[in-house]
């Protein structure tokens, strides 16, 4: 059995990650933190891709939480590991920095950077004895290029960037690798208010991306074909910033 996690999978983004991973024969673990019903659905899909999956409940932001329910899953598996982890979640707390309340600023960072540590830490050490893992960081063209409005959802997504490219370094030599994701313009409810008829004309593809199409990528940074990339932030944005 092959286990990969995906964090923020209910939905979105996170959600297509997880029907590709079970399409490439991987028990899946579906993360949330207050969206049963949603998650539930992804555990439908999951099914019907084929694979089974169970769900866990945990706040990535929340070191305490993490732990418990990774030791919970580790407790229960102690047989296996988890050799696929794809940090997905994220949220967006919009508005120019003048204007942004001190909360924005934490919860944003914190569910972008410190979910990294507090998922990615624990998981590191069975990774490297078994010689095998793949992480997958979802990062964002603002952490690429920084986005006006978005200082610090840009600010979350170029540290993740960043220690992507540190971690890939680090854990290379035992067949680990790190990688991140830098989506543009997704149709997922992270882009709910935006405005997608305007916003496509300054995109060369002339369109928002899929969840499918970010997925296809995640799906090739976890195969055996994607061994010898790593350390690398890879755009899938039409065109929009390269």
């Amino acid at each position: 059995m092959k286990y990969a996690l995906v964090t923020g999978g209910s939905r979105g983004i996170g959600r297509a990650v997880c029907v590709k991973l079970a399409q490439m024969g991987y028990h899946i673990i579906i993360n949330y933190v207050s969206n049963a019903t949603e998650a539930q659905k992804t555990l439908e899909l999951v099914r019907q891709a084929g694979q089974d999956g169970e769900i866990l409940m945990f706040d990535v932001s929340n070191r305490q939480q993490t732990s418990k329910a990774i030791e919970s899953w580790e407790n229960a598996h102690p047989e296996e590991y988890i050799e696929v982890l794809v940090n997905n979640a994220g949220i967006r707390r919009d508005n120019l920095l003048i204007f942004m309340p001190e909360n924005d600023w934490h919860r944003v960072l914190s569910i972008s950077l410190d979910g990294f540590y507090n998922v990615t830490q624990p998981l590191l050490q069975s990774m490297l004895a078994r010689k095998f893992g793949r992480v997958i960081n979802m990062a964002s063209v603002s952490g690429v290029k920084g986005m006006p409005g978005q200082t610090n959802y840009s600010a979350a997504k170029g540290a993740i960037i960043a220690a992507t490219k540190a971690l890939a370094q680090e854990v290379a030599r035992k067949n680990v690798t790190v990688n991140a994701v830098a989506p543009g313009f997704i149709r997922t409810d992270m882009v709910e208010g935006l405005d997608e008829d305007t916003l496509k004309k300054t995109i060369p593809a002339n369109r928002f991306g899929t969840p499918e199409e970010v997925a296809e990528l995640v799906g090739f940074l976890v195969s055996p074909n994607a061994g010898y990339i790593t350390g690398n932030v890879i755009s899938i944005n039409g065109g929009l910033y390269t």
